[in-house]
């Protein structure tokens, strides 16, 4: 019988144990393999813990795969050295970088769904087009459920507020630093993507497991996501159980609360049964430096513009000065997020 992707089911592999969490995305791999051969797939390696991680793996498996790393200009200096040290890695770039996505298209704030909804609806508006479309009703409250007839769980009423932005918010700068790219390469190469994109990591990723499950075989563009049902937390536990190197940025993967002299559940050999909590000591997650999403929810503790404030004070200021100095004007739009939207996004 066929795997029936439903969100019980989703739920259920989440709930499991990373020993079987593992074999299972082994089999993945084995089957989009076996499918397209080592010479036709890559692993995309970002240089970030997730990816580092699922290269590990696959590598484990089949050595030869190649690895792409998507070089975007957004990355941590570490990263890009990090990656270096990688064989059998190919680098490609983007055609446009973020300054002219930014002037096409709009900021990274606050979330891709928030930004997409907000960008569509914009567009028609500015276009004078009166009856802008499901995305102004989104905005509005108004959007039905064709299923329910209920109101639909994804309006956005309190996010109404950015249409009045004097700068635009759009979701399309991944599609053009990243995603762009990224088809590129595959259209050149035949090569099919594997990638360590996980559905705990936002409602589009699980949307997109509920359609295709893991090995999208069916999908126009052909993609593999043979961790998709793994959490943060059992990235974090890979790791350390194996000791795998991290792009230093992160700085050391470790216990969230340790007690001297505390028996260990890996000395019992039980650990997934009640594993401690993990963390890095440094960045939480990487990505693209000058990017936006979420950056309103860093509610407790450093928030990422603070520390990269710290960290990379030259970025800093380049992202934080004014458009017409140069700068990607970064100040001057969280501000009046802030301001308006009665935010506290910090840096």
């Amino acid at each position: 019988m066929s795997e029936q992707f439903t969100k019980e089911y989703l739920a259920e592999l989440q709930g499991y144990p990373l020993s079987i969490k593992l074999a299972l995305t082994r089999q993945r791999i084995r089957e989009w393999i076996h499918r397209y051969g080592t010479d036709g797939v890559y692993v995309s390696f970002s240089g970030g813990k997730d990816s580092t991680a699922l290269l590990h793996i696959v590598r484990e498996m089949y050595p030869d795969v190649k690895a792409v790393f998507v070089d975007t200009g957004l990355e941590y200096p570490e990263i890009r050295q990090f990656v270096r040290a990688f064989e059998n890695v190919d680098w490609i770039k983007p055609k446009k970088n973020f300054r002219q996505v930014i002037d096409d298209y709009g900021y990274p704030f606050p979330s891709k769904e928030v930004a997409q909804t907000v960008y569509e609806a914009k567009k028609r508006i500015l276009r004078g087009e009166v009856a802008a479309g499901y995305r102004l009703k989104q905005l509005n409250g108004e959007s039905i459920d064709k299923k329910t007839g209920k109101k639909s769980t994804y309006n956005i009423p309190q996010w109404k507020f950015l249409l009045d932005s004097p700068f635009m918010v759009s979701h399309l700068c991944c599609n053009n630093m990243k995603k762009s790219p990224a088809k590129g390469y595959e259209k050149k190469t035949g090569r099919k993507p594997i990638t360590a994109q996980m559905a705990s990591e936002s409602r589009l990723r699980t949307q997109k497991w509920l359609q295709d499950g893991c090995n999208a075989f069916n999908a126009k563009r052909k993609i593999s996501n043979p961790m998709s049902f793994w959490t943060e937390q059992d990235v974090l536990l890979y790791i350390y159980q194996n000791n795998i190197p991290i792009a230093p940025v992160y700085g050391n993967v470790v216990k969230e609360t340790e007690v001297e002299g505390q028996l260990d559940f890996e000395d019992l050999g039980i650990f997934d049964l009640g594993r401690p909590t993990l963390k890095t000591t440094g960045c939480k997650r990487t990505g693209c430096m000058f990017c936006g999403f979420g950056c309103h929810m860093e509610a407790e503790g450093e928030g990422r513009f603070e520390r990269l404030k710290v960290t990379h004070p030259k970025i800093y200021d380049y992202i934080m000065r004014p458009w017409d100095e140069g700068g990607l004007n970064y100040k001057e739009v969280i501000d009046w997020l802030n301001e308006h939207g009665n935010m506290n996004i910090k840096y």
